[in-house]
């Protein structure tokens, strides 16, 4: 929330272990940091959630998965990520 402006910090973030549950799945920090109740909000571009695939669409597929399990108060989630591959590895198949 806020971003790329000025953004609310010290918001608890709730569901990171289950991300890391999921098998490929990757959780890189930037925003965030420790405190005595866990990890919270720092800074604007929180969190990257990352995950493998046997494809493009697999992996992306994936990746929103984990980042589902993952919310703070604020949080906005892209909707946009790997779009171009994924276009690119669609119009392969119909070659």
């Amino acid at each position: 929330e806020g971003y790329p402006g000025r953004v609310r910090t010290g918001r608890p973030i709730q569901g990171l272990e289950k991300a890391r549950g999921l098998p490929g799945a990757l959780v890189f920090h930037a925003g965030t940091a420790l405190s005595e109740d866990g990890v919270i909000t720092s800074g604007g571009r929180v969190l990257c959630v990352c995950a493998l695939g046997e494809n493009v669409t697999e992996a992306q597929y994936e990746a929103y998965r984990a980042s589902k399990k993952i919310d703070w108060e604020g949080a906005f989630t892209r909707s946009d990520i790997g779009y171009r591959a994924i276009a690119r590895e669609l119009e392969n198949e119909t070659l």
